[in-house]
């Protein structure tokens, strides 16, 4: 008898591992990207992402006289790729209607009117909702954008919603931080936009589209062209770096992109089993909406 238990827990126990195995295979298998899914298939990747969504944004404009256009577009893309291999969750089609009126005098920038923004990303989260996914992870890989993304996802407590909106912030603990300084060969602070960081990263993730012999070309130095000490003005970025480049993408090495990358995607894949598993924010979104109506 006691040798009949036994071997029946042994079956079970089997039978759960091939049922657990076979599902992260088929996961695995199906495809993350939102316009790579057929439709058959929508209900199996709702279910396998938990209802989640990733809206990777990035932006189109200049970076330096060396990096592509769509530099910040190649980040979230790469990012939601690499980290959905291994936590499934769909993503939706590269977005790049952000904040970038800083940039406007420079080829290649496409600056939307800043109404149309919050609209558009509005019913862009209502639409990716409306097909069924009740948890919306905003990637950003551009600089100018997370202003504007904190406020869209504050207003999103103006009326009630069925679905909560997350923004994507990597970690970098202390011994990122320490790491990062080793590396890193320029000025960190003035290593902004173009600079080693970023031509680093793309050094990693695409260097077939970086000109490393146009790295030098122009200045990424701060001109300091404007000092009014304890006010925020528009035309700050523009007096400073007029070029819409800061830092030195010549110091870039593709190590270091490495280095940044890897770490950026497994906390992008730390924060997707965290918010696949969080059954509380659309309940405290519900709670505070029915308190709003009292």
């Amino acid at each position: 008898m006691k040798l009949k238990n036994n071997f029946s827990k042994r079956i079970t126990s089997v039978t759960f591992i091939l049922i657990l195995f076979s599902t992260i295979t088929y996961a695995q298998n199906l495809h993350s990207r939102w316009d790579e899914l057929v439709a058959s298939d929508w209900q199996k990747a709702l279910d396998s992402s938990s209802s989640t969504c990733i809206l990777p944004i990035g932006i189109l404009e200049k970076h330096g006289p060396h990096a592509p256009i769509g530099s910040d577009l190649i980040h979230v893309r790469e990012w939601a790729a690499r980290a959905t291999k291994k936590e499934y969750a769909v993503v939706f089609p590269d977005y790049f209607y952000g904040q970038i009126f800083e940039a406007r005098h420079q080829p290649g920038t496409f600056a939307l009117p800043s109404k149309l923004l919050l609209e558009l990303l509005d019913a862009t989260c209502a639409e990716i909702a409306r097909n069924g996914f009740k948890k919306i992870v905003i990637i950003n890989g551009h600089g100018g954008n997370p202003e504007l993304i904190r406020f869209f996802i504050q207003s999103q407590l103006e009326k009630r919603r069925n679905y909560a909106v997350y923004f994507f912030e990597p970690d970098q603990d202390a011994e990122y931080k320490a790491k990062l300084k080793q590396m890193h060969r320029s000025s960190q602070e003035d290593d902004q936009h173009a600079g080693e960081r970023e031509t680093s990263t793309l050094l990693y993730l695409r260097p077939d589209l970086v000109k490393m012999d146009s790295a030098a070309n122009e200045s990424g130095l701060n001109q300091k062209r404007l000092d009014i000490p304890n006010v925020y003005t528009a035309i700050w970025w523009y007096a400073d770096y007029p070029n819409h480049y800061a830092g030195v993408g010549a110091q870039a090495s593709r190590e270091l992109g490495e280095f940044i990358t890897e770490h950026t995607i497994q906390s992008l894949i730390t924060a997707l089993k965290a918010i696949k598993a969080d059954n509380k924010t659309l309940k405290l979104q519900n709670e505070f909406y029915d308190r709003t109506k009292q």
